[in-house]
């Protein structure tokens, strides 16, 4: 297998970790770092649900998503007149995702809102976001339990999401920032512990791609998110979660 510029192999991902209780105020927090990506995840719990959800009798899930002005190589204004349509598209790919996992009924009267603030962003901001905020919600969810919110577990499953692509030709796991902007094809991948599908965002940046390499880049997020899964099981088991 030819190695990438940074020595992994093509199925390689970067190396994971996930710090819980980073945030003592909230009800739930971890720091997710995925190479040099870094993102602070706070799950906070409310009182109430939005109007539209009131005579359901089922809580709600729902994201939000941001990145620190120096979390790239130049500043990035603050977004003070509300999200930009990328941040807005990732805000609501983090809450479908974590909703793709949650009994809403079990929650009952409250909201759980997510905030995924990056910190550093080298490539798969998104995924890092996803697959940490499950980490936020399940502690949160802990919480919850502990104060007699809620009488059950209300996550089914956990859910993760990675990064793939094909990289001068090569079908690569978790681009970084360089591989990202360079890659002729662009996939992210959100999925559960027992391999359903929650979404699959996929790009040609130029010329079409073949059928076997999509085959191939599911074969190898799925992989991925198996690892992702292992990493927020291994870091709830250490938080007594």
């Amino acid at each position: 297998m030819s190695e990438r510029h940074d020595g992994r192999r093509p199925d390689q991902g970067r190396p994971v970790s996930i710090e819980t209780g980073v945030s003592p105020y909230a009800e739930g927090s971890c720091l997710i770092a995925t190479g040099d990506t870094r993102v602070l995840c706070t799950a906070s719990v409310t009182e109430g649900v939005p109007k539209w959800r009131e005579r359901s009798g089922a809580g709600w899930v729902t994201a939000e998503y941001a990145m620190l002005p120096r979390a790239t190589h130049t500043r990035t204004g603050r977004e003070r007149n509300g999200p930009r349509g990328r941040t807005q598209e990732i805000q609501r790919l983090i809450g479908r995702s974590l909703r793709s996992v949650t009994d809403m009924s079990a929650i009952g009267p409250y909201t759980i809102t997510v905030d995924c603030d990056v910190v550093q962003a080298d490539g798969g901001t998104r995924t890092a976001s996803i697959t940490g905020a499950f980490v936020a919600v399940a502690l949160a969810g802990r919480w919850m339990l502990s104060e007699g919110l809620v009488d059950r577990t209300f996550l089914r499953e956990k859910v993760a999401a990675v990064s793939v692509g094909l990289v001068d030709g090569l079908p690569c796991l978790d681009l970084d920032y360089a591989e990202d902007s360079a890659a002729q094809v662009d996939m992210n991948l959100v999925a559960t512990e027992s391999g359903g599908l929650v979404e699959v965002q996929g790009t040609a940046e130029g010329d079409p791609f073949p059928r076997a390499a999509l085959d191939e880049l599911m074969d190898l997020g799925m992989a991925g998110i198996e690892s992702l899964v292992a990493a927020q099981a291994r870091a709830l088991a250490a938080a007594g979660a």
